[in-house]
């Protein structure tokens, strides 16, 4: 047998270059393929919250109703922290006024991870809350967004005032009461107590705002993957009142 028989036999053909190539390549694939299904099958980190947009509404009221009885639960925060370090998947946001009497986490008796919150002034959409409507949506899968308003809000008050003397307020409010001003006049002709009025229309002109942002907010109701609502917040009793 010739010297070069002999070495086939003892080293079996050796594989080429680029076979060695492919096959790293395709098992580099088949590795990131493997990473990408499990991020998407990952478990989120409070799987409770994985709602339909009906049942966190139903959640949402439910907390409330114990906020309101006072028979809130305590919450183990420490756990909590640790289990929300990887992530968060909230079943609700809430746009909210920043009224120091209007604490959206408590009202609804609510733990770490469970709320998305945005507060301003007057409760009001505007671009920088949008965007944040539209990250919690379609980052992390909210299924449920509030709009909530409160009586005797301050900002809405401040904002019928200036309208109805003509007189510019300090600093940068001017800014609170051109967001709010389309409500109060779209308000100004219905009966009853003007500012309540306004309140209410405030409230019922953010939810329009908001299920009609394009492209991300209005796609998700249209397909039923989420909920805006409204509600108002009495001072007096704790209980949040849903808008029709």
């Amino acid at each position: 047998m010739c010297e070069k028989c002999v070495s086939n036999q003892l080293h079996p053909t050796a594989p080429s270059r680029r076979s060695v190539v492919l096959f790293a390549a395709s098992a580099l694939g088949l590795m990131l393929a493997d990473a990408a299904n499990a991020k998407d099958t990952k478990t989120p980190p409070k799987p409770q919250n994985v709602l339909s947009p009906d049942a966190a509404l139903k959640k949402l009221m439910e907390g409330n109703a114990r906020y309101v009885n006072g028979i809130s639960r305590r919450h183990d925060f420490k756990h909590e922290r640790e289990a929300l370090v990887g992530g968060q998947n909230p079943y609700a946001a809430v746009l909210s006024c920043a009224d120091s009497r209007i604490a959206p986490e408590y009202a609804f008796d609510s733990a770490r991870g469970d709320l998305f919150v945005c507060r301003v002034a007057g409760n009001f959409a505007n671009d920088e809350t949008v965007a944040s409507m539209e990250y919690t949506v379609a980052v992390l899968g909210t299924p449920l967004i509030l709009v909530l308003g409160h009586d005797n809000c301050g900002a809405v008050d401040a904002t019928i005032k200036s309208l109805r003397d003509d007189k510019p307020l300090p600093g940068h409010i001017p800014s609170l009461v051109a967001a709010i001003a389309p409500s109060v006049k779209a308000s100004a002709q219905q009966s009853g107590n003007a500012l309540d009025n306004a309140i209410r229309q405030n409230v019922i002109d953010n939810i329009a705002k908001l299920k009609s942002a394009a492209p991300i907010l209005n796609a998700a109701v249209e397909q039923n993957k989420l909920k805006v609502v409204g509600g108002l917040y009495r001072l007096a009793t704790g209980k949040v009142e849903l808008l029709s």
